[in-house]
């Protein structure tokens, strides 16, 4: 007995994101604790943290991967410190690193946003083609490819910067939580034999007063309130999550703000069940953040808050508010009848279908530009909707 693809979409996310908390758990534990400034001397059956060294490939899976990404880690560690000298705040370096992160990465992440736009101005010509070939996937599927073929729309563009973002906030992770708290970092920052960035230590490195018990670089932001942001920061602890962090109900505010100007209209005609289930999505992923908040350093939520703004300043000059507004039945003026500055073209013919490529028929010059009445009445007119009824020989109803 197979499971309904709804049901099988839902596990295999939820299957997905159980996989993500263990990863990030098992990289928090793996942490070593970190001894801060002004604190009580160590026992003496603690050890100093030894120092920061690129990763060498092993045996072991993991070592294979961190060696695979240690180029990226070392890039955007060299850079952090490199803007955090600059800067002499490491807030502010986070954010600086974050703006030239998400700058470098704006024309993968449009080309996801105008796919993902794109497949849902061709909502009614998909609308019109389940009604054609109900109870035939097969054939659904490749009248779909085909249509994605003929309005120019790669649907696997969309998947990438996803599939991107994970990643790079691991590596982000393991910068602030490993990097950021080591106390001699040097070799890290030394790139073939050169060392790029010449790092002040603030716990004496290459001194006498060296303490190896003290990270080198000063992880406190006074704009913050003097929060560290090498550790979580909490507000108070509950039971479930651990606790609550300020920052994380901040991060989970502001994606759920870009979840929903991405998210399908609310409109009868594309409310099928995917998307019932991605607006269902869009509320229950904002939590995640709020349950990461009680054990992941306060720095990580200062890049996700950064290129989440990022992000929703994109989505607005492409799509504008999207599917923002109404907000349980309010829509500000600001927000009405808004154009985006850098609007999509709604797709057009590549080619021209097949019916229309026979000899002696002339085929009527396509709109540029098609509102979604038209675009539903041309889907309508180019795929015929399936008789319903008894055959007769003669092949008409009887």
């Amino acid at each position: 007995m197979t499971l309904p693809r709804v049901r099988r979409d839902r596990l295999l996310l939820l299957a997905l994101l159980a996989a993500v908390v263990l990863v990030v758990v098992a990289c928090a534990g793996s942490a070593p604790p970190v001894v801060p400034a002004g604190s009580p001397a160590p026992s003496a059956t603690a050890s100093p943290h030894p120092p920061l060294e690129p990763a060498q490939p092993g045996a072991n899976p993991m070592s294979l991967l961190a060696w695979l990404f240690n180029p990226i880690f070392q890039a955007l560690f060299i850079l952090l410190v490199w803007i955090d000298q600059v800067t002499g705040d490491i807030g502010l370096a986070i954010i600086l690193m974050t703006l030239i992160v998400r700058t470098a990465l704006i024309p993968l992440f449009r080309r996801q946003i105008v796919s993902m736009k794109r497949m849902q101005l061709v909502q009614p010509e998909l609308k019109e083609l389940q009604k054609r070939y109900k109870g035939d996937r097969a054939r659904f599927s490749q009248a779909q490819m085909e249509l994605y073929k003929e309005r120019g729309i790669n649907p696997a563009s969309g998947c990438l910067p996803m599939l991107l973002q994970l990643p790079l906030l691991l590596i982000i992770y393991q910068v602030i939580s490993q990097g950021l708290t080591n106390p001699d970092p040097t070799a890290m920052l030394t790139v073939f034999g050169v060392q790029v960035v010449d790092v002040q230590c603030v716990n004496g490195l290459g001194t006498a007063a060296y303490d190896p018990y003290v990270p080198c670089i000063d992880t406190t932001v006074n704009w913050l309130g003097g929060m560290d942001i090498s550790k979580p920061q909490v507000l108070f602890t509950l039971p479930l999550i651990g606790g609550l962090s300020i920052l994380a109900l901040i991060s989970a505010g502001l994606q759920l703000i870009q979840s929903r100007m991405t998210m399908p209209p609310s409109d009868p005609t594309y409310q099928d069940q995917n998307s019932r289930v991605q607006r269902q999505l869009v509320l229950f992923l904002p939590l995640i953040s709020i349950v990461y908040g009680g054990f992941l350093p306060a720095g990580l939520f200062i890049y996700w808050i950064v290129t989440t703004v990022f992000g929703i300043a994109q989505q607005y000059l492409i799509v504008g508010w999207g599917s923002m507004f109404p907000v349980l039945g309010w829509t500000p003026g600001f927000a009405k009848d808004h154009r985006p500055r850098f609007p999509i073209v709604p797709p057009s013919l590549r080619s021209a279908p097949p019916g229309d490529a026979k000899p002696g028929r002339t085929t009527p010059p396509r709109p540029t530009a098609r509102t979604e009445a038209s675009r539903t009445a041309s889907a309508a007119a180019t795929v015929r909707p399936r008789e319903r009824g008894r055959q007769g020989r003669r092949g008409r109803k009887r």
